[in-house]
């Protein structure tokens, strides 16, 4: 797998591939089904499979915090994008210069003169260019011209729904993890690495796993029981807090991990951490006791899940959401329409 930066950093090697364009957002089963067809056309014509992504996000530069929550960070999009078949990667900053393009010179540009495409596939409401000229159209006439392939993509479905970042989004604002997984191909997951904190935890008892997360919008917000993987492959499970930490006062925001029956330094280890079911939503509490207290019945509750769920070993959890009886809280969620951009749908 090889990223490329910029269109300054492509070579003659890199010319001639197959190409797909769009956010891939969480690289779901849409997603793969859409590098599926690529591979097939990559096969055939014994070329590179070349998957063309924005940094940031075209939504993300027009809309700011307003922008949809990300799935999956560009580091995570871009292991996740190999795992499918993608040879290359090549991310484009999306900037004022980019977007003054207009669609014949973004395709005169990207496409042609560097990456010598020799077969597109795109959503036929692909759209792009200041212009706003760029459209499938436009692709397959110049296509026939410059001797490329056009063509769009599959629509790939899950319980007779069309699978999108949207939609994924949507089930994780309703906890709903199972559908998620369906979804994805994959459990959802948060990753990072453990950095040293004000370690408040340790002072009341519950020491805590902290991941400093992007600052974005996030896609997951509250107290969640959470399966947690080390880099060694063992599995622990745990109650984790993504948010802000209201208590405390946090700018950034944390994905707070606090591992059940385990103990060790976690500092500088990456962690891979599931999310298996919405315990509440984040609450500032008056003092560290009123904390303290209701951690204590998150670590209860989160027993009782992983209890039920009688898996007989954490290595071979289910990674899904099981009923957590009765008690519910408000969510903290919200939802937000996916980018129209490409193949992030």
């Amino acid at each position: 797998m090889r990223v490329i930066r910029g269109l300054h950093n492509l070579t003659a090697a890199h010319r001639g591939c197959v190409a797909t364009i769009g956010n891939f957002d969480g690289v779901h089963r849409g997603h793969q089904a859409i590098l599926e067809q690529c591979r097939e056309h990559a096969a055939r014509l014994n070329v590179p499979l070349t998957v063309v992504v924005f940094e940031p996000q075209p939504r993300e530069f027009f809309a700011g915090d307003q922008a949809p929550p990300r799935l999956t960070r560009l580091r995570e999009k871009v292991r996740l994008l190999r795992d499918h078949g993608a040879e290359r990667v090549l991310c484009l900053p999306f900037n004022d210069t980019l977007r003054s393009l207009t669609g014949r010179e973004f395709i005169d540009q990207v496409l042609i003169d560097g990456l010598g495409v020799k077969h597109l596939v795109v959503g036929d409401d692909f759209r792009f260019g200041c212009d706003r000229k760029g459209d499938f159209n436009l692709l397959e006439t110049v296509g026939q011209v410059e001797g490329f392939g056009v063509e769009h993509t599959r629509t790939f479905k899950v319980d007779d729904e069309r699978v999108s970042s949207t939609r994924v989004r949507t089930l994780l604002a309703s906890g709903n993890f199972d559908a998620v997984t369906r979804l994805l191909g994959r459990p959802y997951s948060l990753h990072g690495r453990v950095v040293r904190d004000q370690q408040l935890g340790r002072t009341i008892g519950v020491p805590t796993a902290n991941l400093p997360l992007m600052p974005q919008p996030l896609t997951l917000r509250g107290v969640f029981a959470v399966v947690a993987e080390l880099k060694d492959g063992a599995r622990y499970s745990g109650v984790a807090n993504v948010g802000f930490r209201p208590t405390v006062g946090s700018k950034r925001p944390t994905l707070e991990v606090h591992l059940l029956d385990f103990s060790g330094d976690l500092y500088g280890q990456r962690l891979t951490v599931y999310p298996c079911a919405k315990l509440r939503g984040e609450v500032k509490f008056d003092d560290f006791q009123a904390l303290k207290t209701q951690i204590e019945h998150d670590r209860a509750r989160a027993r009782r899940y992983f209890s039920a769920a009688d898996t007989g070993s954490m290595n071979s959890l289910p990674l899904a959401s099981a009923p957590l009886g009765r008690e519910t809280a408000s969510s903290d969620f919200s939802s937000a329409d996916d980018a129209a951009d490409a193949n992030d749908g």
